[in-house]
């Protein structure tokens, strides 16, 4: 018995290459004839036969039809049986009721009497009513198969997903989901599944080749070589027909990029870079034409052939694509309307009395039923108790005739016998290293070290980054316009009381601006969030990692901008130290972005949208210029305000360049008569200044002359309150800021990454 690919081409010139391929004619692929070749074993060798045919592999073919077996629907004989069943699903939702003055009056009368209820309405309190989102919904589905569910708007197609998918909390879902009969825990539903969202959320500057390829650097062992994870990321570009995008960025609303189309094969083909058992899709091929939807279910087809259980969701399927499903769900209002096979269809309508005419799409006629029953005063009551009947006659013929589908292997069994035919290539192993029943010690918990991940997710956002110099020249510029402001408003200040008080103004507004112009890293999470939660779902990468990364990449540019900041600012102004006082403040400026870019990214975990950001972070960090010593004095601070001042960000730089400026205990500030300076005393004569300078030296017994000092550096540190920390002391609690913000981030990113609904 030979295995062949028997194509089933759009083209006769196709067809006179693929339409009988010997598998034994490749060395490569698996001469056991109960072993099956995998996915990308099947990709790789077709893709060379085309090239082999046309003689020019730069054109994306066609897409075909693969069906691989002797007259089987499967590869082969079905030894690695996996069954995903589920009963009895029940979600509840609380809704909070539209109160109005009619609806108070009336819902005293409503309560008296017996008019009928939403069946989607279970419990009702007097703010709030429970919705029945799933209602009783059981089924199951099978490797090799893609089952679909279907419905309406608002019926629960995605709900149910998501309840399979492990996407609802524990308390919130009742009902069972198994595995082979097991229930799954959630660490190795992660590594054996894959969810693939309904939008499309892909970092912008990346080309297509790149996104895959750093789908498969997080997904795929390290065990794996580099040139191995490629010839999986070609043999997924030919497979979702992307071959002709393959080095085109992926776009976004300023950057032309590709078309919507391949954007969504995109989206799927991250997903399924790691060869998973169970995969579930939320719409795949919404926003696609016929076409590509249909080659993108075919794809899937071929997934579930190699031995996956494909779930998706899908609002009205062509008849190409009806073809290819092998199980169908109806839902209404979060109930069951219909379960089973698409030819059994014409059956089940025509024994409900609506039988569906010959010519017409089965779905079609299928959903327009529902949709005019959901219309009627009796809804898909009659349906739903026609569907049970159905069900429980076609459960009792199945047994009476022998025709149920047989045992599946034990969970722990299936896994191990997958993982041995090249399933998984997420780092699973099939070394038993215990006797629990368990399961989850045959899949690692992440499919990289820490390591690894924390340098893939660098370079991607790198060059995600890089491909967006616009956005780095906006910030030094921003920068640089500042520090030219201040260089030419303060330029070259003198040590006299003036130029004391406008030192003060200029330090109090150089580093509050510092924290204000950290204030663009509040999108860079917000755009990320999704990515980042969808990729975490499956444990791509550590959260840890994520967080580490975002912190090295976001550093670099902070330095550049301290750097231009200081260099433009410092001998401008015409600030004290040298270059050792440089050294200082470049050293604090730097450490007042770090401390601002790390609280606007813990505020930006915090906030769901940009503007509401905004708002927060500008209001946030005038309070802390308000609290920062320079308009009030600590000491001048109410008491039950004396805590925000300790919390001010501002506080700390600020004093810290007070005292690289004024620490000089032998610089002098005010001598003899400019003691009138700043007072109504300032504008009389030179020579009266002099006399009463002399008044008071009699007056105090010491002699004050025009250049006895009266005012250095330290009394003026003490006069503004700085006598807490040393100057590098508030450098180390303004870095140590930035690190206490990246941890904050870090718990937000645990507890807000779940990704399930409650």
């Amino acid at each position: 018995m030979s295995s062949r690919i028997v194509a089933e081409p759009e083209s006769s010139d196709t067809a006179s290459y693929l339409s009988s391929i010997e598998l034994n004619s490749f060395p490569s692929l698996p001469t056991d004839h109960h072993q099956s070749p995998t996915l990308g074993q099947l990709l790789k060798h077709v893709g060379d036969v085309r090239k082999e045919a046309t003689g020019d592999g730069s054109e994306t073919p066609l897409h075909h039809a693969l069906d691989v077996g002797d007259g089987h629907a499967g590869l082969g004989p079905r030894s690695l049986p996996f069954v995903l069943s589920f009963s009895n699903l029940t979600y509840n939702v609380k809704v909070q009721r539209k109160m109005n003055l009619s609806a108070l009056c009336s819902r005293g009368r409503n309560r008296l009497g017996a008019a009928a209820a939403d069946d989607t309405i279970g419990e009702e309190s007097f703010f709030s009513r429970t919705k029945t989102l799933l209602d009783d919904i059981s089924g199951e589905a099978r490797d090799g198969e893609i089952m679909a569910v279907m419905g309406a708007s608002g019926s629960g197609k995605s709900t149910l997903i998501d309840a399979l998918a492990n996407r609802i909390a524990k308390g919130s879902l009742k009902g069972t989901v198994a595995l082979n009969g097991e229930a799954m825990n959630s660490r190795l539903l992660k590594a054996i599944s894959a969810y693939v969202m309904q939008d499309d959320l892909l970092f912008p500057m990346l080309t297509v080749e790149e996104t895959l390829m750093f789908a498969a650097e997080f997904r795929l062992p390290r065990t794996l070589s580099k040139s191995k994870k490629k010839m999986r990321v070609q043999a997924l570009i030919d497979q979702l027909g992307l071959r002709n995008a393959e080095n085109t960025v992926i776009g976004d609303e300023g950057h032309r990029g590709v078309s919507g189309g391949e954007r969504r094969r995109v989206s799927i083909g991250i997903d399924i870079i790691h060869d998973p058992i169970v995969l579930f899709l939320d719409e795949p091929t919404s926003g696609l034409d016929s076409t590509s939807a249909f080659m993108v279910v075919k794809v899937l087809q071929r997934i579930a052939q190699t031995g996956s259980i494909v779930i998706m969701s899908i609002h009205q399927p062509s008849y190409r694509i009806l073809g290819l499903l092998d199980r169908m769900i109806f839902l209404s209002h979060g109930k069951t309307v219909y379960s089973g096979s698409p030819t059994q269809l014409p059956t089940f309508f025509a024994e409900f009395g609506h039988p569906i005419p010959e010519n017409e799409n089965r779905t079609e006629f299928a959903l327009d039923l529902i949709r005019e029953l959901e219309g009627s005063p009796g809804g898909t009551k009659s349906l739903v108790e026609f569907n049970k009947s159905w069900q429980s006659k076609k459960h009792i013929e199945n047994s009476s005739s022998n025709l149920s589908p047989g045992q599946s292997l034990s969970l722990k069994e299936a896994i191990s016998a997958s993982i041995s035919k090249g399933k998984l290539v997420s780092g699973a192993t099939n070394t038993n290293t215990s006797t629990s029943s368990s399961s989850s010690w045959m899949v690692p918990t992440y499919a990289n070290p820490f390591w690894i991940e924390l340098a893939t997710l660098s370079k991607r956002s790198f060059t995600n980054s890089r491909r967006m110099p616009e956005l780095l020249a906006m910030r030094l510029g921003t920068v640089m316009v500042t520090g030219f402001l201040l260089a030419t408003v303060f330029w070259h200040l003198d040590n006299s009381p003036k130029g004391v008080q406008e030192r003060l103004g200029f330090f109090a507004f150089a580093m509050s601006t510092t924290f204000y112009t950290t204030a663009d890293a509040l999108p860079v999470f917000l755009q990320e969030r999704h990515i980042f939660m969808r990729e975490t779902s499956h444990n791509a990468y550590r959260r840890s990692s994520y967080l580490i990364s975002h912190a090295l990449v976001a550093f670099p540019p902070l330095i550049f901008l301290s750097l231009a900041f200081a260099i433009t600012t410092f001998w401008a102004v015409g600030l004290d130290g040298g270059f050792s006082g440089f050294g200082f403040y470049f050293a604090i400026i730097l450490a007042s972005f770090w401390a601002g870019n790390s609280f606007v990214t813990f505020l930006s975990g915090l906030v769901p949208h940009v503007m509401l950001g905004y708002t927060i972070v500008v209001a946030i960090l005038a309070y802390f210029l308000l609290f920062s010593g320079f308009f009030i004095n600590r000491d001048r601070i109410p008491a039950y305000w004396i805590w925000f001042h300790y919390i001010s960000l501002v506080k700390y730089p600020y004093e810290a360049v007070l005292q690289n400026e004024f620490g000089d205990p032998l610089k002098c500030f005010v001598r003899g008569v400019q003691i009138f300076d700043n007072t109504p005393l300032g504008s009389v004569p030179e020579i009266m200044k002099v006399k009463l300078l002399k008044s008071m030296s009699d007056t105090l017994g010491v002699n004050i002359t025009s250049t006895t000092c009266l005012t250095t550096g330290s009394d003026l540190l003490q006069q503004n309150g700085v006598t807490d920390l040393s100057k590098w002391n508030c450098f180390w609690v303004t870095v140590a800021w930035g690190f206490l913000f990246r941890i904050l981030f870090y718990f937000l990113l645990v507890v807000g990454s779940k990704n399930k609904r409650r």
